[in-house]
This record gives C-alpha cells, sequence and structure tokens, in this order.
C-alpha cells in the first residue's frame, strides 16, 4: 500500500512509544545553563538566540507564515497572530535547530524513512518533540502533573503554555500515568495520534460518533470528560476540548480543533477530572469506527459492520439504522500484500 510521509513520522512516534531519552538529555543540559523559571522561559530563550547565535527575535506582520527564520539576516520573525505561548514554542523549536541536531539524529537512528519527505518530516516532530522538553522539561513537569494531578489548565498556565501543549508533553513521560492523545478537527480527520495508554486508534476512517471528542465540538472551550468503554471491555477516561488557532485575516474561519487525551480506567483516581464521577455508572459504550463495531444497539451508527451479515426485513424498522446477526463472520475482503510506494 502507498504509505505517505505522515503517516510514517506517525508510526516513528509510535514504534517508540513517543518519548526520545537522549532529546530529554540534551534539553535538560540547556536548560540548566539558561538557569529560568517556567515563567521566565520565553525571555531566557530569546536571550540564548541573542547572544550565543546573534539572532534577533522580531515580532510582526508576517503573511502566510508563523515563524520564519532568515539565517544570512540573522533574525528570527515572528507572526503578531501567534499568543504568547505560541511564540515560545516557536522560538524554542528555533534553539532546538540550532542547538540539538545532533540529538535529533541520534533519536533517528535505524530508521530508514522511504523517502526524503517523510525523514524530514520526522526531524520536524523531534524537533517539535525537543522544543516542547525545553519548555517542560521532564522532572519538574512529572512533579507538577503529580502535584496538581494532571490539572492541564494549571499545568500550562504554571509552564507558561498552551493547552494543547501542557495535553501532549503528558504522552511523553512513561513514568507517568500513559496517556493516549489525539488531535482531530471537525470533519474527524485526525492530525495527531499517539497511544502510550494503548487506546486501539483506528487507522483509517472515522471514529466512534459516539466518543466525546466529537461532542467536544458542541461546547467551545469547556472540558468535557467521559468514560468511555470499548465492545472487548477496555475502558478509559478521557479528556477533551476544543482549541482555535488564529486566523490570517477578516472572514477567514479560524482553525478549530479538539484536543483529547485520556488513560485506562485504573489509573482514573489519579486524576482531577475523575472527581465526582461514578466510574463504573458513567461508562459509555462507543467503538473503534461504525465498521469495525458489533455494538446490535447502537442509534449513531453511520455504517454497517464489516464481519456480520445485515438482516433486512421490510415490515419491520428498528431503532438502530441497522440490524445485522450477531455472529460474525470473517470479512470477505482480501488483504493486499503491505508495500511502500515513494511519492
Amino acid at each position: 500500500r502507498i504509505l505517505l510521509p505522515n503517516e510514517e513520522t506517525r508510526d516513528f512516534f509510535h514504534d517508540r512509544a513517543n518519548h526520545f531519552p537522549m532529546l530529554e538529555a540534551a534539553t535538560e543540559a540547556i536548560g540548566r545553563e539558561m538557569g529560568a523559571r517556567p515563567s521566565e522561559m520565553n525571555h531566557a530563550i530569546a536571550e540564548r538566540l541573542r547572544r550565543a547565535h546573534g539572532l534577533t527575535v522580531i515580532v510582526g506582520p508576517l503573511d502566510g507564515a508563523m515563524r520564519r527564520h532568515d539565517a544570512a539576516a540573522r533574525t528570527l520573525h515572528l507572526s503578531e497572530s501567534l499568543p504568547r505561548e505560541s511564540r515560545g514554542f516557536q522560538m524554542a523549536f528555533t534553539l532546538m535547530l540550532l542547538e540539538a541536531r545532533e540529538a535529533v539524529e541520534a533519536a533517528m537512528a535505524g530508521a530508514e524513512p522511504s523517502t526524503p519527505e517523510a525523514g524530514q518530516m520526522i526531524r520536524i516532530g523531534l524537533l517539535n518533540y525537543a522544543a516542547a522538553a525545553l519548555l517542560m522539561p521532564y522532572a519538574p513537569y512529572l512533579a507538577a502533573a503529580r502535584e496538581c494531578r494532571h490539572d492541564i489548565e494549571a499545568l500550562a498556565a504554571r509552564f507558561g503554555v498552551s493547552f494543547e501543549q501542557a495535553a501532549q508533553r503528558l504522552s511523553t513521560l512513561p513514568r507517568g500515568v500513559p496517556f493516549f492523545f489525539l488531535r482531530v478537527d471537525p470533519a474527524g480527520n485526525v492530525g495527531k495520534r499517539f497511544s502510550a495508554a494503548g487506546f486501539p486508534f483506528a487507522r483509517f476512517g472515522g471514529s466512534c460518533p459516539r466518543w466525546v471528542v466529537h461532542e467536544a465540538f458542541t461546547t467551545p472551550g469547556r472540558i468535557r470528560v467521559q468514560v468511555a468503554r470499548l465492545t472487548d471491555g477496555a475502558t478509559f477516561l478521557t479528556i477533551a476540548q476544543t482549541v482555535q488557532g488564529p486566523a490570517g485575516h477578516w472572514g477567514e474561519p479560524p482553525p478549530v480543533h479538539v484536543v483529547a487525551m485520556g488513560c485506562d480506567i485504573t489509573r482514573a483516581p489519579e486524576l482531577v477530572y475523575a472527581e465526582g464521577l461514578d466510574l463504573e455508572a458513567a461508562a459509555v459504550g462507543i467503538g473503534l469506527s461504525c465498521r469495525l463495531c458489533d455494538r446490535a444497539d447502537c442509534r449513531s451508527r453511520a455504517f454497517p459492520p464489516l464481519e456480520h451479515r445485515l438482516v433486512l426485513d421490510p415490515s419491520e424498522e428498528g431503532a438502530a439504522p441497522y440490524r445485522f446477526e450477531t455472529a460474525a463472520r470473517p470479512a470477505q475482503v482480501e488483504a493486499a500484500p503491505p508495500r511502500k510506494a515513494r511519492r
């Protein structure tokens, strides 16, 4: 099958559990040299860029870009439309581009990208990881997460980062609660996906419409919590909230996504979001996706399941969109042998 660069990048991070000790060590060393508190980090990074690399950070109008690094002119231009926490992340990314290249190449050891595009996309992903590790150092961030019981808004405020940045960093801490993380757009497209918690994301197609990830779009800016139970009994505490990016100009719709994360239900008591919930009674049955789900009574089903025969009776209409035999049968679709195609 054709493997797109973004899919290859996603597999690279998934296969390594979204954790890279060499990047953690490199950013920890840089952070010690800077000696800045979280509230002072943006200023400290700007100063290091200026003193160590001769770069001047300029915030202003930047048509069609969020960040532009001009090495010849020794300037780093940041769009004035970016909020403070995003400017900090862009500066951290640029600093990692200049100081963490060896660590990034070490993190790629053993990887064999099928195309130059996939290799470059993986490197950019690792630089993003390093920028997050610089802004949210492993040990202090893990300690803070445990102290505030993984309150994402509290962590974002303490470290001067966005809700999305704070949530995604929690999915990279193997000594902490194992979290899955994803970002989805209103059309159901998944742009980011990490599953340290073992949540079985569908590789293709949409996810379950009963999942709180989709309901969060109806309540912008509000954190939604759901106890989600899959058909095999696996149960997860899920947190979801919308995030909105800046619009380029008047009349352009601002990009809106839902950022969601969750953990196995056995770790739910360690999260502030489980307070007041009856974890058993609150469980909502969801599926991996409609075509792979065998819940017979689901009124939200969009498609019939692949492994069950439909029951079609013109004399009766059920509450669920599709009726089918409960005994599964082997799928009648022959899978093509996997292959990688260069693009």
